[in-house]
């Protein structure tokens, strides 16, 4: 089994570590490690560009060195952007296992894949590459983290499906529907070809944490729940989900997971009426659909923190700040008005966000 070396099915995803200034706050990710082994969870999730590099040598310096190598599952990724060429891929790979400072991945992922960038992969004999990895004992299972529509899911599926052995989605309650990401018609195709799934994003980059007012109200219609925990058990209830990732960045933020998931209760009838009611508020408020993956940010020329902008501005958007405090909460050091169109962001950018029209609706907004 795929899993068996996987204690429970809630993962720790590496990505929105807390940060002290440019660095990773140590101490607080130690604690966070500490806690989430101690209550039995062992899944950790990285690639090589997190933290601007900066989640692989976290690993290594907080869980690798301080935790046997048989107590905890690490998955990793190749991602598209760190290759041009066949000859790029080994190299790549014998990189991360150096810097995480093991023998082996548990998982290795292909990273974010879609239409646009899938005939790199196979140009690259990155499929074959991955699969002889395996082979040799440096790749327990291969995995792959998904960004498309469900019909090109079905035909990647069709092509690799002896390969990869689970399918990673962006799976919550805001995307289940939507035409863009099509959660669940992927979550179908992935259950057809036998395909488990391991969700990514259930709370929507922190989005389906800070509701709006108007979407808080609703919420209070399943009783005393936290939209965290409401969107965590929304993607769990999923019967062939195995595993939920959460990219937390406090301890806090750990003790509040784990108390949702060591205390599961799948999904009522009612729950999904009321998650449906909130997906309609949040689509009315016409948000960015920015999930902090921060990808766009690794490729801007101008460093435009892209991501911060779009908090600051969906928090305007859904009435939760005003105007000015809005204004107050967008990033100091670049403006959305710096941007010069190369449309680089755009192009890694998961959720399709048409980020260069958005930017300039920011800076027409806020002057």
């Amino acid at each position: 089994m795929i899993f068996d070396k996987i204690k429970k099915n809630f993962g720790f995803g590496v990505m929105r570590l807390k940060m002290n200034e440019n660095e990773v706050d140590y101490d607080e990710f130690n604690k966070m490690i500490d806690i989430f082994m101690d209550a039995g969870y062992n899944y950790f999730d990285t690639a090589h560009g997190y933290i601007d590099g900066k989640s692989e040598v976290a690993i290594h310096d907080c869980l690798v060195s301080r935790y046997d190598r048989e107590d905890y599952f690490l998955a990793n990724k190749l991602s598209p952007w760190f290759f041009e060429k066949e000859e790029d891929i080994l190299p790549m790979f014998e990189s991360q296992l150096k810097i995480c400072g093991v023998d082996y991945f548990d998982a290795y992922f292909f990273h974010t894949v879609h239409r646009n960038n899938y005939p790199k992969y196979k140009d690259a004999n990155a499929f074959e590459i991955i699969g002889k990895l395996k082979e040799q004992g440096k790749i327990k299972h291969i995995f792959m983290s998904f960004h498309d529509t469900a019909d090109f899911l079905d035909e990647v599926l069709n092509e690799q499906g002896d390969l990869i052995e689970a399918v990673q989605l962006m799976f919550n309650y805001l995307d289940y529907d939507d035409p863009n990401t099509q959660s669940r018609a992927c979550y179908d195709v992935a259950v057809k070809h036998g395909k488990k799934v391991i969700v990514m994003e259930p709370v929507r980059g922190g989005a389906l944490a800070n509701l709006s007012p108007k979407a808080l109200d609703t919420l209070k219609e399943a009783g005393d729940v936290t939209p965290a925990s409401f969107a965590l058990r929304f993607g769990a209830s999923h019967s062939e989900v195995i595993m939920v990732l959460s990219g937390m960045g406090t301890v806090d933020m750990v003790k509040e997971n784990i108390k949702t998931m060591s205390d599961f209760v799948p999904f009522t009838q009612k729950e999904y009426d009321i998650a449906k009611k909130i997906r309609g508020i949040i689509r009315d408020e016409k948000q960015v659909p920015c999930t902090n993956c921060r990808y766009c940010t690794d490729v801007c020329p101008e460093n435009i923190p892209i991501p911060g902008i779009f908090k600051a501005y969906n928090g305007y958007l859904s009435a939760s700040v005003s105007k000015n405090e809005a204004k107050t909460n967008l990033p100091d050091d670049k403006k959305a008005s710096d941007c010069i169109k190369c449309g680089k962001c755009e192009e890694v950018c998961p959720q399709k966000i048409k980020i260069r029209e958005h930017l300039e609706k920011v800076s027409e907004t806020f002057k």
